[in-house]
C-alpha cells in the first residue's frame, strides 16, 4: 500500500528546515508521532485538516521541535502504543502538551483502515510514503476522533455565538486542558470583548512614550472643553466597569465551583479512605480465614490419609476372610436357587438327535418341563418320544406343527408359550416359578377340555344325522 521510495520517501535530518510552512501557525494542532530511528510526524489542526506530514531519519530531538513549533500550538501528541513510550514523553513535556495514547497497541490492520478512510475523504495533502508515517496519521486520527465529539458541541455552540475561528480553536484548547465547554466559551468571549475595547480606546499606535503623553493629555484637555468627548469618555468608563464587574461575577463563579469540586473531592476522599479501611478489614479477616482453611486443610488431609489406610486394611481383612469362608465351603457366595423353582430340561432342536443329546446331557426324566428353542422339524414323531419320557409340560419358543400338538393333547401335556411366562435364569441354571407354571398348565387343560367337548359334540351330532340318512335310504328303498 506504500510505496518504498528510498531515501526520496525519507527526508534527511539537514532538510528539515526545508519543510513546508504554513502562511500563519495554527493555534491548536494535534501531533500524531512514531519513534525510532526513523521518526514519523503528521499535524492536523483542531478541524481534523492535515497540516503536514513527514518522515525524518536520524533527527535530532530540537529539530523535531522546531519542526512542530513552526506549525502551531501543540495540544495534544498522539501514539499508537500503550503506554506512550518514554520519547514521546519527553517531546510532550517540551511542547507543554497532553498525551492521548490508546488503552492497547493498535493493530497494523486498524491503522491501515483509519489511514484509508481518512486519505480516501480527501483529507490528506499526500499519501503515506512508509510505514512510519501512516503510524504517525493514525494515531493523529484517532485521536482527533476521539475528542470529535465534544468538538461538534463546541462548534454548535459558538455558531450560535457567531465566534470567529480562532475563538472555536481557543475554546477547545481550554475544554482540552479540563475545562468545562461553558465556562470556556463564556472566558474566551469576555477577553474578545475586552481585548476589542481596549482597541478601539488604542487604535492608533504612538511613535515614542514622550508623544504618547502629549497626544492623551491634548485629548484630555480637548475632552475636559468638549461635553460630547466627555460624555463620551464617561460612557466608556461605565462599559468598562460593567464588564471588568461582570468579569469579576465570573471568577468569583468560578471560585465557588473549584470550592465545591474541591469540596466533593475531599468528599470522595474521605469516602476511599473508609472503603479503603473496610477493605483492608476485609483483608485481613480472609488472610486469617485462609490461615484456618489451610490449617483445617492439613489436618483434613491427614485424616484423609489415615482413613485411606484403614480402608485399604479393612479390604485385605474381608478378602481374606471370604477366601477362607470359600474353603470351608465350596458353595460359599453362590446365589441359591428359590424353593419354589422348577429346572427347566433345554432341547436345542427338536428332532430325535437333538432330544437323544439333551436327554443325555439335562438327564430328562418323568415329570421334568422342557424348553424347546427351535421347534423346526418337529412332527408327531418327536413328539411321541417326550411321551414315552413321561414330560410334565413343554415350553415352546415358536408355534410347533400341528401334528406334534395333536400328540401332544392326546397324551395330555400341556403345550406353553414361553410369551406366556416368565423364564428367569440364575448363573448357568435356566426355570420358571412353580405358581406360574402350574396357572399356565391349568389354562391349558380348561383349553383342551373345552376344545374337546366340542368335538365330541360334533362327532355325535355328525353320527346322528348319519344314521337318520341311512334309515332315510333303507324306507325309501
Amino acid at each position: 500500500m506504500y510505496k518504498n521510495t528510498g531515501s526520496e520517501g525519507i527526508k534527511e535530518s539537514n532538510l528539515i528546515f526545508k519543510a513546508q510552512k504554513s502562511s500563519r501557525t495554527t493555534r491548536g494542532l494535534i501531533v500524531g508521532y512514531d519513534p525510532g530511528l526513523t521518526v514519523g510526524i503528521a499535524i492536523l489542526n483542531l478541524n481534523g485538516e492535515l497540516i503536514s506530514l513527514d518522515s525524518f531519519k536520524e533527527i535530532r530531538r530540537s529539530e523535531i521541535i522546531s519542526h512542530i513549533i513552526g506549525q502551531g500550538s501543540t495540544v495534544l501528541v498522539a501514539t499508537d502504543v500503550y503506554p506512550a513510550p518514554k520519547t514521546v514523553r519527553k517531546i510532550a513535556t517540551t511542547l507543554n502538551s497532553k498525551i492521548w495514547s490508546p488503552y492497547k497497541d493498535m493493530s497494523v490492520e486498524s491503522k491501515i483502515e483509519i489511514v484509508d478512510s481518512f486519505t480516501g475523504m480527501g483529507n490528506s495533502l499526500n499519501m503515506p510514503q512508509n510505514a512510519h508515517e501512516r503510524d504517525a496519521l493514525a494515531a493523529a486520527v484517532k485521536t482527533y476522533k476521539d475528542h470529535s465529539k465534544k468538538f461538534r458541541q463546541i462548534e454548535k455552540r459558538a455558531e450560535q455565538l457567531s465566534m470567529t475561528a480562532d475563538m472555536i480553536d481557543e475554546v477547545k484548547i481550554q475544554v482540552i486542558n479540563g475545562k468545562s465547554i461553558s465556562n470556556s466559551i463564556r472566558e474566551i468571549s469576555q477577553q474578545t470583548l475586552e481585548t476589542s475595547f481596549m482597541g478601539n480606546l488604542n487604535h492608533k499606535t504612538c511613535g515614542s512614550s514622550s508623544s504618547c503623553h502629549k497626544i492623551d493629555a491634548l485629548k484630555l484637555k480637548n475632552s475636559e472643553n468638549d461635553p460630547k468627548t466627555s460624555i463620551q469618555n464617561k460612557s466608556h468608563e461605565e462599559l468598562t466597569i460593567s464588564r471588568l464587574k461582570h468579569k469579576l461575577n465570573s471568577q468569583k463563579h468560578y471560585i465557588n465551583e473549584l470550592k465545591d469540586k474541591n469540596q466533593q473531592l475531599e468528599d470522595e476522599i474521605k469516602y476511599h479512605k473508609t472503603e479503603a479501611s473496610k477493605l483492608q478489614s476485609k483483608m485481613d479477616k480472609l488472610r486469617n480465614d485462609y490461615s484456618k482453611k489451610i490449617l483445617e486443610k492439613r489436618e483434613f488431609t491427614s485424616k484423609i490419609s489415615m482413613i485411606k489406610r484403614l480402608q485399604e486394611k479393612y479390604l485385605e481383612e474381608k478378602a481374606l476372610r471370604l477366601e477362607l469362608e470359600k474353603q470351608l465351603d465350596p458353595n460359599f457366595g453362590r446365589e441359591k436357587l428359590r424353593e419354589d423353582a422348577v429346572s427347566l430340561k433345554i432341547i436345542n432342536s427338536f428332532t430325535r438327535e437333538g432330544i437323544r443329546e439333551s436327554s443325555i446331557k439335562m438327564k430328562i426324566s418323568k415329570g421334568d418341563v422342557v424348553l424347546l428353542k427351535n421347534s423346526e422339524g418337529g412332527g408327531s414323531n418327536t413328539a411321541a418320544i417326550l411321551c414315552e419320557l413321561g414330560v410334565k409340560a413343554v415350553i415352546t419358543r415358536d408355534k410347533i406343527s400341528d401334528p406334534a400338538e395333536n400328540v401332544f393333547k392326546n397324551c395330555m401335556i400341556p403345550v406353553i408359550h414361553d410369551e406366556s411366562i416368565q423364564i428367569r435364569k440364575m448363573a448357568d441354571i435356566t426355570y420358571v416359578v412353580l405358581e406360574d407354571l402350574e396357572m399356565q398348565i391349568q389354562r391349558w387343560m380348561e383349553r383342551t377340555r373345552k376344545q374337546q367337548n366340542n368335538d365330541d359334540k360334533d362327532k355325535l351330532i355328525s353320527m346322528v344325522d348319519e344314521y337318520r340318512a341311512q334309515r332315510r335310504r333303507e324306507l325309501d328303498s
